[in-house]
């Protein structure tokens, strides 16, 4: 059956006319409902504040507590000592001449005559000897002279230094006499000899010590032989370094159960203390004493040879004191045993033997009869002398001249060693502040700072007493205790590589909020400056 079409109707209403209208899709998101004035200014005021806060309150707290406290220092007076051109070490030593047989005309012709004879002979502007007139009265340490000059007519030219007081007796025939109208004498070219040889140790000495400083070539004296070098670079490496104080040990080991005592209080009464009390104006002494039973030695063989010298010491079961009181110990080791030291002669071998250990004492070995219970002071003497000998030798003490005159040299060798020391780390603290700006320098290191150039000027102008030492000794203490101040020691090993690892996981997570707020209510603000600017321009067309 087929299907009947409908019939037609004016009133009918056609499908497409009654069905709904489709409308196009759209490819824009939906917007949100724009933002209240008053939610801008209140979310501008939030990330405002924060800012504030921050800027205003976080830095200033953060600036102040992590701030690196950095005391003014006088940088360039500072490397200006370490260069050499702050101070000129100049050692004036004053030579008095004692002529009681010569008329005072002839006696200051004499003298004119040797000062310039003398001014001849050195080539050390900074090493100079200036002749003076001396009263019979008075010694040498009255008038403030390094050494009294007493000429005595006689047949001969002779010179003799006296063993115990700085005094050169100088004989001379009466035909040696210089002629008030001459130009040059043979008596006054000897004397001048005669000084230059006492004074030569002295002279070579401080000239190393200048050599190498870092002072100024046109300061420092003409170069020295080699071999002086040498002699002087190994007596510098054999002395302990300066201290105001050492503390001595004499020890007393033995291989067996005798001796078990000895007089060594009394010994060292009646053979050391005079020259430990002529080294008081220098040094100071503390002492112990100890005894040590069965002690065996590092090495085991009767006869020593130059190599078992080194290994003798058996440090690990000896009972050697420590250091006292921070001051450097100086061990003497008496030991009674079998041991000897090979001689290299082929006569027979001493029964006593000893050697100095560089920087740190002496051993003398002691051979004494098998039954011997105690040591007797007497006994002891020879051990004394030795100790005694070498601790002059430790403590950097010139080796020629008469003991008087030795220790006066050794005042002003170490006063120009501890003044050059002083300098020297003046100029490595400046150096050290430079090269770090991070490293805290506190009041403490500006006071050691003052204190110690203060000290150096001082020493610089009395180079050659008592006084310099002692102002050289107060600057070299302050300036290492300004060096290695401890707060100072700390910040040498803090990188900023660390700083950075204390901080990124603190700061990160709050930074990052606050910097993205901050971006986009900058764009949000630009935008809507834009969209005014628009409307603006819009309004003005129409």
């Amino acid at each position: 059956m087929s299907a009947q079409p409908l019939p037609s109707n004016d009133n009918d209403v056609s499908i497409a006319t009654i069905a709904p209208k489709q409308e196009a899709p759209t490819s824009s998101k939906k917007l949100p409902p724009p933002e209240k004035p008053s939610d801008v200014r209140r979310r501008s005021h939030v990330i405002l504040s924060f800012w504030l806060i921050v800027l205003l309150l976080g830095l200033p707290i953060w600036w102040k507590t992590t701030t690196i406290y950095r005391a003014d220092l006088p940088l360039e007076d500072m490397l200006e000592w370490a260069d050499g051109k702050a101070c000129r070490p100049v050692f004036p030593l004053r030579i008095s001449i004692q002529a009681t047989s010569l008329q005072d005309q002839e006696a200051q012709n004499l003298l004119r005559l040797t000062q310039h004879a003398l001014d001849d002979l050195n080539d050390f502007a900074g090493h100079h000897l200036r002749l003076q007139m001396g009263d019979e009265k008075q010694d040498s340490a009255d008038n403030g002279s390094a050494l009294t000059i007493r000429l005595t007519p006689g047949e001969g030219t002779t010179a003799t230094l006296d063993p115990y007081e700085p005094i050169l007796d100088i004989t001379y025939p009466q035909n040696t006499i210089p002629s008030p109208t001459a130009s040059s004498s043979a008596l006054a070219t000897y004397i001048a000899s005669q000084l230059r040889t006492t004074f030569a140790e002295e002279q070579a000495t401080i000239s190393y010590l200048l050599s190498t400083d870092s002072m100024p070539s046109e300061h420092r004296p003409l170069g020295l032989s080699p071999e002086t070098a040498e002699a002087l670079a190994k007596r510098t490496t054999r002395s302990l370094k300066y201290a105001p104080t050492y503390h001595l040990t004499f020890s007393l080991f033995t291989s067996g159960p005798l001796p078990s005592s000895w007089d060594i209080e009394t010994a060292i009464e009646e053979y050391m203390k005079p020259v430990l009390d002529v080294l008081s104006p220098i040094h100071n002494f503390t002492i112990d004493t100890q005894v040590q039973l069965y002690a065996s030695p590092g090495v085991q063989n009767e006869v020593l040879n130059k190599e078992d010298l080194s290994s003798f010491i058996n440090a690990a079961e000896w009972p050697l004191s420590p250091s006292i009181g921070g001051a450097p110990t100086i061990n003497f080791i008496v030991f009674v045993g079998n041991q000897t030291i090979a001689s290299p002669s082929q006569e027979a071998a001493p029964t006593s033997h000893s050697w100095l250990i560089p920087q740190w004492g002496t051993v003398f070995l002691l051979s004494l009869p098998g039954d011997t219970t105690h040591v007797a002071a007497a006994t002891l003497k020879q051990p004394l002398l030795t100790f005694t000998s070498h601790l002059l030798s430790l403590t950097g003490t010139p080796e020629s001249g008469s003991l008087p005159l030795r220790l006066s040299t050794l005042a002003r060798i170490r006063s120009a060693d501890l003044l050059l020391r002083a300098s020297s780390t003046l100029g490595s603290l400046a150096r050290l502040a430079m090269a770090l700006p991070s490293i805290s320098i506190p009041s403490s290191v500006a006071d050691g700072v003052t204190k110690t150039m203060s000290h150096l000027r001082l020493a610089c102008d009395n180079l050659g007493g008592t006084e310099g030492l002692a102002h050289a000794r107060i600057a070299e203490a302050e300036a290492e205790r300004a060096f290695f101040e401890k707060s100072m020691v700390g910040q040498l090993y803090f990188p900023d590589e660390h700083k950075i690892a204390v901080y990124l996981p603190l700061l990160g997570p709050v930074a990052v909020p606050l910097v993205m707020g901050l971006i986009n209510e900058i764009k949000a603000w630009r935008k809507r400056r834009r969209e005014r600017a628009e409307k603006g321009a819009e309004k003005k067309g129409e």
